[in-house]
């Protein structure tokens, strides 16, 4: 048996949820050692991987964060499929992980961690259940 290097729209939504959730187990862990940097990026592309899930549903994929981030905004938030406090949170997250990853002196505390790691566990629960019961349908 041959195994195809293009699988389902299916096996595309379910690789990005977890790979989600993979990124959310690291920024625990980095959480756990006090790693907040760290913690902050792995929270933010959980964050970004589940959001590209959703989109994979519609069969979209986007080459930058930001257009991503921005169609997530347009079709999801605006429309209220999901809550519109997510717009701002992963807003917030954006502007966390670039400040860690990018800003010498940014100083990552473990409230602002706790707060993206957070933000990511919730919207990959929402957003895996959507898909789930949209990919049902």
């Amino acid at each position: 048996m041959e195994l195809s290097e293009r699988g389902t729209i299916s096996d595309l939504v379910h690789y990005r949820i977890e790979t989600a959730k993979s990124d959310l187990k690291s920024a625990n862990i980095l959480m756990n050692e006090g790693e907040f940097r760290g913690a902050n990026n792995r929270a933010y592309y959980a964050i970004y991987h589940i959001i590209a899930a959703v989109h994979a549903l519609d069969g979209k994929s986007y080459k930058r964060h930001k257009d991503t981030l921005a169609n997530f905004n347009k079709e999801y938030i605006k429309k209220e499929i999901f809550p519109r406090e997510y717009g701002r949170k992963i807003a917030r997250a954006e502007e966390i992980r670039h400040s860690s990853d990018y800003d010498d002196f940014y100083i990552a505390t473990k409230e602002k961690a706790e707060e993206q790691i957070l933000t990511a566990k919730e919207l990959i629960e929402l957003v895996e259940a959507y898909c789930i019961k949209k990919l049902k349908e």
